[in-house]
């Protein structure tokens, strides 16, 4: 695969803290995707960004209906007060979207078609919940048949089972996690978000110090009576099936709300940016397998890194989606990756996964965390349903 030479620069990146999904209503439930998304617009133009130099807006959610449907991108920037001229669209490719929007953009930026591009992804799961679109893949057994759809969390057991993963290493990986978050430093990269007079969200919400491998052991498996095992041993016929499901609501990833932006410029954007560039993305992939295994993200990853010319053994920073714990310790034993590289700040298990904004929020925290320790690499990478995996590499610039 050849290097990726495009020079598609990162000048700014913002994000809202992540808050969690609660029956009794979230702390973001009342805020809809197009007003938490405006608000980050309305930041970045304070920041510096002349709209009116914007070619497009391009972000990703996975569940584009309610709030969400209709292009969200569009209504957030009208809302926003942003000029009339600036488009926006939507890309959807379930939890991998905020990733797919970041390449989009870098490809525009590449080809010369917009000189800035914003980019990102946005997730109510308050208002629009996971599955509310009633996707045919999940909701029609003929063709869930055809195509062999197996439910992610199934997956994720799947994966830790083929790949020796024990229940004890998968509990561990959450008690990490929520460490990690409990200890990441404030960032100005994160957007407070006030809710009503009172009330201003300013961290992630769902770290919680209470957490041990102990009271962890306690908890059932979520996904053992899923009716995807049978789907899968008729797939696979001669795999090694766990007896009992592995993962659990630790070791899942919580449901939560956020936004993410990353402002895409070329060499020459900084004057309507208002910034000199911080970063350049240096390899983009995507990758999908067939096999109900988490498998497509280390596809992807290797090919980002192919992709920029790097090795894995170059990484300062990891941000690999905790879509379930198995995802983030197949990437670290498949690269021979230093654990304290990956996911310095915790993850989904502590934080939540707001789907298609998983990825923008990614980047934001790499970004940050290179900034921190004087780094130069990062990758980040999301797994999703289907059998998807996107990865995109960026190098920091000194």
């Amino acid at each position: 695969m050849s290097q990726f030479t495009s020079g598609v620069y990162i000048y700014d990146a913002v994000r809202s803290p992540k808050a969690r999904v609660r029956k009794q209503g979230g702390t973001l439930a009342e805020v809809p995707a197009y007003d938490l998304l405006g608000r980050l617009l309305t930041a970045i133009h304070a920041r510096g960004l002349d709209p009116e130099s914007v070619g497009d807006i391009l972000i990703g959610t996975s569940t584009a209906v309610g709030d969400q449907g209709g292009n969200v991108a569009r209504a957030a920037a009208l809302w926003a007060g942003w000029p009339d001229a600036v488009p926006g669209g939507v890309i959807s490719r379930l939890c991998c979207s905020g990733l797919d929007a970041v390449e989009a953009g870098a490809a525009k930026i590449a080809s010369g078609i917009a000189d800035v591009v914003v980019t990102g992804g946005v997730e109510s799961m308050s208002r629009v919940p996971m599955m509310s679109d009633k996707p045919s893949f999940a909701f029609d057994r003929e063709l869930a048949d055809r195509t062999g759809f197996v439910n992610i969390g199934v997956s994720a057991d799947l994966t830790a089972a083929h790949y020796g993963f024990t229940r004890a290493e998968l509990d561990q990986a959450a008690v990490t996690s929520h460490r990690r978050a409990l200890a990441a430093p404030p960032s100005d990269s994160i957007v407070p978000i006030r809710i009503g007079e009172d009330n201003v969200l300013v961290a992630d919400e769902g770290p919680r110090a209470d957490v041990g491998v102990d009271s962890l052991a306690e908890l059932k498996p979520l996904f053992g009576e899923d009716p995807s095992w049978e789907r899968v041993a008729t797939r696979l016929p001669d795999a090694s099936l766990p007896e009992v499901g592995l993962h659990t609501a630790a070791t899942a990833p919580g449901m939560s709300d956020g936004a993410a932006l990353a402002v895409l410029g070329s060499g020459a954007a900084s004057a309507l940016t208002g910034h000199a560039p911080i970063a350049e993305v240096i390899g983009v992939a995507q990758a999908a397998v067939r096999s109900p295994l988490l498998t497509a993200p280390v596809i992807a990853a290797k090919r980002a890194l192919a992709n920029a010319g790097i090795t894995a053994g170059q990484l300062d920073v990891i941000e690999a989606n905790e879509s379930f714990a198995a995802s983030v310790l197949l990437m670290i034993r498949e690269f021979d990756l230093d654990p304290a590289k990956v996911n310095p700040l915790g993850g989904a298990m502590a934080t939540g996964h707001p789907l298609g904004a998983g990825g923008g929020l990614l980047l934001v925290n790499a970004l940050d965390q290179l900034r921190r320790v004087d780094g130069e690499y990062a990758l980040i990478t999301v797994p999703a349903a289907l059998g998807l995996g996107a990865a995109v590499v960026v190098r920091r610039l000194r």
